[in-house]
């Protein structure tokens, strides 16, 4: 069964003891560099109104500063927010009390960290282990549980070893074994992957997307990378200065970016590993001709398929294999290359 979705609504943070005092001037207009030149205080999110979709991934993305990593930490209610709400199943997490938060934190929630964040002292299996120590399981059945997420990481044989015996994607394998351990409905992952080399860095991101296909998790990933956020994201907000700028797929964003930063940031992107075939397919015009394309397919992949199979053209079907549109390689080929406003018409 698909996680919950989290709501939320209305956030703002803003660091110093007297943060509540300013939240209407904040709202008025005051801006972060006032607040923080008159004031003392710093302004680390400002209104943020998020939808993450249960059972999906939603990627929170930007520079170092942008109040990503601090957004994060108000799910599990690491940061308490200066006003608003952040709901999980109904309830607000801001307003939890010290009993139910820990329950929260135990058992609805895990977090995979960018430095690891293992016990040096303990094993791969007794890492693994350490939620469920905590929560009260029995050993037996501890084991037995981390054991089975120990290789589904890819880690078996490894159990007996420590962290510093381990390279670097190894130990944020442990990490993730232990967060899918938990079983929790919310994993949460906070630059989970930047510390990684890039070739380990696609690795792990293969092993959340394949593993994610199967348990379908609320997933909250933090990255400052956009290749990362549009491989993983089903749905991608983007910060800048403690403000939400744009959210929405990575197909809206790549073709109908909100204002010139969100241009600058996919202007270099390979359009043809984020775009869809449903996205510049044509209407149907009589009997559907040539190989059949798969709707979700990305344009590299279609044209790919295309050139292997020794043709120009197919047709576009959706998820219970109906026809639904054409496409042919020229179509690919422009859209893979050049916007048109053909394009950003369809996707807005």
């Amino acid at each position: 069964m698909a996680s919950h979705g989290i709501e939320v609504k209305n956030l703002y943070k803003i660091f110093g003891p007297r943060g509540r005092d300013y939240i209407d001037a904040v709202k008025g207009g005051l801006s972060k560099q006032e607040l923080n030149e008159k004031y003392g205080h710093v302004l680390g999110l400002q209104d943020i109104n998020v939808s993450m979709p249960g059972g999906g991934i939603t990627v929170v993305m930007g520079l170092s500063g942008s109040g990503k990593s601090t957004l994060i930490r108000h799910i599990n209610r690491l940061i308490d927010p200066t006003a608003g709400e952040v709901l999980y199943d109904g309830v607000d997490v801001c307003r939890m009390n010290e009993n139910d938060l820990r329950a929260f934190r135990r058992h609805k929630t895990a977090m995979v960290f960018q430095k690891f964040a293992l016990l040096p002292h303990r094993t791969v299996l007794d890492n693994a282990v350490y939620g469920l120590e905590i929560q009260g399981v029995d050993r037996n059945e501890s084991v037995k549980r981390a054991s089975q997420w120990i290789e589904r990481v890819g880690l078996r044989g490894f159990e007996r070893h420590y962290p510093n015996q381990l390279s670097g994607g190894m130990q944020q394998r442990v990490g993730l074994a232990r967060a899918l351990t938990n079983d929790a409905d919310i994993l949460l992952m906070d630059e989970a992957y930047s510390a990684l080399d890039p070739l380990i860095r696609v690795d792990m991101q293969t092993v959340l997307l394949e593993l994610q296909k199967e348990l379908k998790k609320t997933v909250v990933f933090i990255t400052h990378d956009l290749d990362e956020a549009l491989r993983l994201g089903d749905t991608i907000a983007i910060l800048r200065d403690g403000r939400v700028v744009q959210q929405g797929t990575g197909q809206q964003i790549v073709l109908t970016p909100a204002d010139e930063y969100i241009t600058a940031f996919v202007k270099e992107v390979n359009r043809g590993r984020v775009i869809q075939a449903k996205t510049v397919m044509k209407p149907l015009a009589g009997t559907p001709e040539g190989m059949p394309i798969p709707h979700d397919m990305i344009l590299e992949t279609v044209a790919k398929s295309l050139t292997e199979n020794g043709q120009t053209q197919a047709h576009v079907v959706d998820a219970a294999g109906q026809p639904i549109g054409r496409i042919d390689l020229p179509i690919v080929i422009t859209a893979m290359v050049t916007p048109t406003s053909h394009l950003q018409q369809q996707a807005a």
